[in-house]
């Protein structure tokens, strides 16, 4: 097994431990949105796997473990504060670790790979973060921050597949421009 895969299979044992115990009780929508939750990440590594992008797994596992770690560490950090406790009086409210999380995964298919990947998942987090505000498990403020934080490590974690870069260059004496294309 490549280590990759590894770590995958570590992230899917993970998320699917998160909600083990409560999918029985959930609504129908809920539990659509977990499954979504689960099934989008598994895609994104895929997509990274099957095109054998070797830099695209390792961008893929920077950006999921990074989100997860930020956006816990801002969920534990509100949790005792009012915006911690969500519209059911649950707690870990703000913000919103689906909508961080479907965010993160969305940003790594549309910032990697373009808006042929990303525009689906984005309207997959669009849809997951509804499920959440409308099924009273979050407020609007928890799903728009969750998924500003995912998208934004998505920003800074991923870079295009064939990224164009054109950069200015200064000497002492002359003053030109690099040119270079990654593939």
């Amino acid at each position: 097994m490549q280590p990759g895969m590894a770590w995958l299979s570590v992230a899917v044992l993970a998320l699917l431990g998160l909600h083990a115990e409560t999918a029985a009780a959930e609504s129908g929508d809920l539990l659509a949105g977990d499954i979504v939750t689960v099934l989008t990440p598994l895609t994104a590594f895929g997509i990274a796997y099957f095109k054998d992008d070797v830099e695209g797994q390792k961008q893929w596992l920077r950006d999921t473990g990074l989100a997860l770690v930020v956006n816990t560490t801002i969920r534990v950090a509100f949790n005792q504060t009012s915006l911690g406790e969500r519209p059911d009086g649950g707690s870990y409210g703000f913000p919103s670790g689906h909508a961080g999380f479907m965010f993160s995964q969305a940003g790594f298919l549309q910032e990697r790979y373009g808006w042929r990947y990303g525009v689906p998942a984005l309207a997959l987090a669009t849809g997951v973060s509804y499920i959440r505000v409308r099924e009273d498990k979050h407020y609007w403020r928890d799903v728009i921050t969750g998924g500003a934080v995912g998208y934004g490590v998505a920003l800074i974690t991923v870079t295009p597949e064939n990224a164009i870069q054109v950069a200015p260059v200064f000497g002492p004496d002359w003053l030109g421009i690099r040119f270079s294309r990654s593939f």
